[in-house]
């Protein structure tokens, strides 16, 4: 027993190593475990291996991350999907299955390992393009819509065919009667979720709310929930993981309250993602054959090259009916070519139920890891080709900034980022709305911390918030509440002297970081009395003291602070100058400039 324990830190440990490794690389975490796998494990090293609680952990954990996947998602936003975001999902799915299929056959394949690998090439991974969307800054343009809305049909459609022919005697072959059958068990699954998600579940809220029920007793409910219609979903036939989704996506807010909802969310993607799920993918690994570079080196590069340009050519050919041009139609391709946890999934699955050998099994996961690393590259010049060409077009419901917070510099702020998008400031403080009032900005009278608060000045509708009241802890707190509500971009002010305390607690939570001068009091004062102005720096000599922006210049506390960086402008659009920029060639740096000390007096306090 003490050996599968250490197993278990061990696996654990290679997969806190690569999760680590991946996402300082701009990659998402599961593409690390599964190398961990790989190379501590059989394949190269094999200090790792599998054992039964790695597997029973790992398969616990993929059913809790599916059911955090479906609560996560909105059904009324999957019906609501816009008509360009469906035609990227329809030709980004068929397209590359298809040529998958067409592939797994011409070389001598059987049908069922030809239909998981075009499965396996027709996924896209919401994770990796989730991640590169915000490092983008693209979260509000039309783009990320399609992009995020192609990633959830098609996973979707993935999960739904795959559960379709999945059964007890796939392997012995798929015919019309048994694909029929099996999709009537599907279907019967699918109407007696829907009574019971649709019709049970909100009667059963109704007739007795909440009850005594705190936060734990709705985590362990939500759990039991999944892991009943998982059990039922294997019943009809179709894999656990399908009914654990389901279950998640009927958990929404007419049976559940949202603030209780985030909280059951957040727990279940600690459990999940933070350290059941990792066991699964760490141990997907363990069954990669490297000999594939050896014996199936050419099909291996078939299925690579069919799966990308499937999936560019594929989005970009059915994208053309929805008027948004070729151009956006590559670039949404791209964006969807990375492959990620659904896949893994699947292949997994497939070959533990025999329906594919290792040598596919192997393919499969270095499809995922090499077409993956395509997608921030060609993503980011594809987005800058549409800026370039002003073609990059804005979009979507979350269209405001908010700033918490309105005294002088949070209204500096906000009058640059006005610039090019609406801009509410939220306050207690009625002589600081009032000034803002004045200055042209929309004001809120309320709390930063109260939910109700958010909620009546638009939080739900917010694109970036920025916390930035005089109170660093309050600034935190805000902060992490407004990435509770979804708020895709969130910063906060802080000194220099606050980053260390609160520094890990914010990389947690993906919350940026605004490096504020230690003489804000000065700052403060400079600006009301107009010694301090907005002033936009262009020229590329001037520039490249901006360029890393986590080693600001105000670091040598004892001299004046004479220029505050506070947004970067890069294709006519404002955001936040964040501890994490990198500036690109075009782009522009907004700073608030004393005009009360003399650069060259100050040049000369550093010298």
């Amino acid at each position: 027993m003490h050996e599968e324990i250490l197993m278990l830190a061990l696996v654990l440990g290679a997969a806190l190593l690569g999760g680590r490794i991946a996402t300082r690389f701009g990659y998402p975490a599961i593409l690390g475990e599964i190398a961990a796998g790989i190379v501590f494990g059989p394949p190269i090293i094999g200090l790792l291996d599998r054992n039964e609680p790695i597997e029973i952990l790992g398969e616990f954990g993929i059913l809790l991350m599916m059911l955090y996947i479906g609560m996560h998602l909105d059904l009324g936003d999957l019906r609501k999907a816009s008509v360009p975001g469906l035609l990227a999902a329809i030709g980004g799915f068929l397209v590359p299955t298809a040529a998958g299929i067409a592939l797994m056959l011409a070389v001598g394949r059987s049908f069922l390992e030809a239909l998981f690998v075009g499965l396996a090439m027709g996924v896209t991974s919401l994770a990796t393009k989730s991640r590169i969307l915000v490092d983008l800054k693209i979260l509000d343009t039309r783009i990320a819509h399609v992009l995020v809305a192609g990633a959830l049909l098609s996973d979707f459609a993935v999960l739904v065919v795959f559960a379709a022919v999945i059964g007890p005697d796939v392997s012995e072959g798929i015919s019309l009667g048994t694909a029929l059958f099996a999709g009537g068990r599907a279907l019967l699954f699918a109407m007696g979720a829907a009574v019971v998600g649709l019709w049970v579940l909100p009667r059963i809220k109704e007739r007795f709310g909440d009850g005594e029920f705190d936060r734990n007793a709705w985590l362990l409910a939500v759990v039991v929930f999944g892991l009943t219609f998982a059990y039922a979903a294997e019943l009809a036939g179709i894999h656990a993981i399908l009914g654990a989704f389901v279950a998640g996506l009927f958990i929404d807010k007419r049976v559940i309250e949202p603030k209780v909802s985030r909280e059951v969310q957040q727990k279940l993607a600690a459990m999940s993602v933070g350290v059941l799920a990792p066991f699964f993918f760490v141990s997907a690994g363990f069954d990669v054959s490297l000999s594939v570079f050896r014996t199936d080196l050419a099909l291996l590069i078939g299925v690579v090259v069919l799966a990308t340009i499937g999936k560019v050519v594929g989005t970009a050919l059915f994208y053309l009916p929805s008027g948004n041009g070729w151009r956006e139609g590559l670039v949404v391709g791209a964006g969807m070519n990375g492959r990620g946890a659904v896949e893994i999934i699947v292949a997994e699955i497939a070959l533990a139920r025999g329906l594919i050998d290792t040598d596919v099994f192997s393919i499969l996961v270095f499809m995922a890891l090499f077409t993956t690393a395509t997608v921030p590259v060609l993503l980011t010049m594809g987005v800058r080709w549409l800026r370039r060409r002003g073609e990059l077009v804005r979009a979507g419901d979350r269209d405001q900034a908010l700033i918490i917070g309105a005294g002088v510099v949070p209204r500096s702020i906000g009058s640059v980022l006005q610039r090019s998008m609406p801009v509410t400031l939220i306050d207690t403080n009625r002589a600081n709305l009032l000034a803002g009032e004045r200055e042209g900005l929309t004001v809120h009278s309320g709390n930063g911390l109260d939910e109700v608060a958010l909620e009546a000045a638009g939080v739900e509708t917010a694109l970036q918030l920025i916390a930035a009241t005089p109170n660093a802890e309050v600034n935190v707190l805000t902060a992490q509440l407004a990435v509770d509500f979804g708020v895709p971009d969130v910063a906060v002010l802080l000194r220099e002297s606050d980053i260390q305390t609160f520094e890990a607690r914010l990389a947690e939570a993906d919350i940026k970081i605004i490096r504020t001068p230690e003489d804000l009091a000065d700052w403060e004062h400079a600006l009301s009395t107009g010694d301090a102005v907005a002033e936009t720096i262009v020229d590329s000599s001037d520039l490249e003291r901006f360029k890393d922006a986590s080693d600001p210049r105000w670091v040598e506390t004892d001299v004046p602070t004479e220029e505050f960086p506070v947004t970067i402008v890069s294709g006519g659009e404002q955001t936040p100058y964040t501890t994490e920029v990198q500036l690109s060639d075009g782009d522009e740096v907004v700073v608030l400039r004393r005009l009360d000390l003399p650069s060259a007096d100050l040049n000369d306090a550093r010298r």
